[in-house]
């Protein structure tokens, strides 16, 4: 299938004013969603990307957009993004089962069910009295084979008393049963009588209603429900990675804190969690103050971690030559989200850090007002990060990108893979070039008579509107996300695909 392969690339300029590229509107879609947090950007306003997703959702391909949702979903482990795309497409597309198949596959904890209705309601500006009427036959499709997916303990997990809750969800989507069982469930959400479900966040709950004679004794409690919590098994992965300090700071046995971080490090249990790499890195960054007989064992877990999590990529044998350069600029120093301390800046070098692991021939560096190799060891990843946490001030905090290709150019040295981390807005700070001689596409083209099997990958952070480069031709690919599975398109691009072609062509 195809996907606005033959619409033009347009040159435009970025938001530094410099030479740059568009995109075709599947490419920019991609890129806008799979990066898309949906908070304010240091050039973009969040309400001002959701109208855009909007745009480009009607310029696209139907079978594109609800395959891009589920890839978001399956691949990138974003949670909101899916569910805008599935309202938004209900909204301009009818006639078939496309987006019932979509909803169904992005909806894959229990209050996403409700969340997907939340956001209906909001995209279609419903009434709080009429808040779910005419909801679109193809989303109540879905939704009922959500309904399907989960059993009592998860229903109740995330029966929050909110706007619209599961029992609102359960009477406008009249999902059937396929069992006796299920029905009793189904009517259990409807009598509003589901079993409190025992949590880590039910059992601190009633830790915290319970009357302390001191101190002591209070945190003796609480150190026994981290136990407790430990032994029974029911302490998720994530919950695990959120509350060490809390485990820390509650004197758990060492005993049962390795059990934590066993399970923290171990590999299968890293690919079942799906956690996005920047939540080892926070996780990390919460254990810097604290001393503790086991943080040296917590932080080797953690590593761990990370290294299973690209164990699968391949293609980066002591053969292939790597550059990876690493873009410090100002505007990369903008939190995720909203309640997040995790910057774009980070999810740059944490990325970066991933690949010169699986690195064997490989030159490390950052870009800002100057360029500079940085070497770094292979097997430390969250130590690198802050390794150049502590020297991003070495090379200031403009975006010139193109002095990565001119000193290549300079000591032409030949390289198989330059690797870009970068929120995209690249300029020439340093002089007043009116030339062009300094843009990105015009060092790449002199780059390539020096290298001419040479390939460009921008890793596109923020996903803004423009490119620096022509990413459909001379060897230049765009991939976009925060999730280590960007690098599996990394395998894509060296079969001769393109994140656009493996994403159209996933199946429903």
């Amino acid at each position: 299938m195809r996907f606005n392969l033959l619409t033009t690339t347009k040159k435009a300029t970025n938001h530094e004013g410099a030479k740059a590229y568009t995109l075709t509107p599947a490419m920019e879609l991609y890129s806008t969603v799979v990066t898309a947090s949906l908070q304010d950007q240091f050039y973009e306003k969040g309400t001002e990307k959701l109208e855009r997703i909007r745009t480009l959702i009607a310029k696209n391909d139907p079978g594109f957009v609800a395959r891009l949702a589920v890839y978001t979903r399956e691949k990138m482990y974003l949670r909101s993004v899916p569910m805008v795309l599935a309202v938004e497409l209900a909204k301009v597309h009818k006639g078939d089962d496309l987006v019932g198949k979509m909803s169904g596959r992005v909806i894959q904890r229990a209050d996403e069910i409700t969340e997907l209705l939340a956001y209906y309601t909001l995209a279609n500006q419903r009434t709080k009295m009429k808040k779910l009427n005419h909801l679109s036959k193809q989303l109540q499709k879905g939704l009922a084979v959500a309904f399907n997916k989960f059993d009592e303990y998860q229903f109740a997990k995330y029966n929050r008393k909110a706007d619209i809750t599961l029992k609102d969800a359960l009477f406008i989507v009249h999902p059937k049963a396929k069992d006796d069982r299920q029905q009793a469930l189904f009517d259990k959400i409807a009598k509003d009588e589901l079993e409190t479900p025992y949590t880590w966040e039910t059992a601190l709950s009633a830790a915290g209603q319970a009357k302390y004679n001191t101190e002591a004794e209070k945190k003796d409690a609480f150190k026994w429900v981290w136990t407790e919590l430990i032994e029974s098994g029911k302490l998720g992965y994530m919950a695990a990675m959120r509350n060490l300090r809390n485990m820390l700071s509650y004197d758990v046995d060492p005993v049962y804190l390795q059990k934590v971080y066993d399970m923290l490090g171990d590999s299968h249990a890293v690919m079942k969690a799906k956690q996005l790499p920047f939540r080892y890195l926070a996780a990390y960054r919460e254990l810097k103050d604290i001393q503790h007989g086991t943080i040296i064992s917590l932080k080797r877990a953690l590593e761990r971690a990370l290294q299973s999590s690209v164990a699968h990529i391949r293609g980066f044998d002591s053969n292939t030559r790597v550059v990876i350069a690493c873009d410090v600029s100002g505007s990369m120093q903008q939190p995720v989200s909203a309640k997040s301390k995790v910057l774009l800046y980070d999810i740059g070098l944490l990325l970066a850090m991933l690949l010169q692991h699986k690195c064997s021939n490989v030159i490390t560096g950052m870009f800002g007002d100057t360029w500079k190799a940085v070497s770094m060891s292979p097997d430390n990843i969250l130590g690198n990060v802050d390794e150049f946490y502590r020297r991003e001030g070495e090379v200031g905090y403009s975006t010139n990108g193109y002095l990565v290709l001119e000193d290549l150019i300079n000591k032409r040295y030949v390289a198989d893979k330059i690797m870009m981390f970068t929120d995209g807005q690249l300029w020439d700070s340093n002089t007043s070039n009116t030339s062009g001689a300094n843009t990105m596409s015009a060092k790449w083209a002199k780059y390539k008579q020096i290298a001419p099997d040479a390939k460009l990958y921008l890793f596109n952070l923020a996903g803004y509107r423009t490119v620096p480069l022509d990413v459909r031709q001379d060897d230049v690919f765009l991939i976009g996300g925060w999730s280590d599975k960007i690098f599996e398109i990394l395998d894509a691009i060296e079969r001769g695909s393109d994140a656009v072609t493996e994403i159209a062509g996933l199946s429903l």
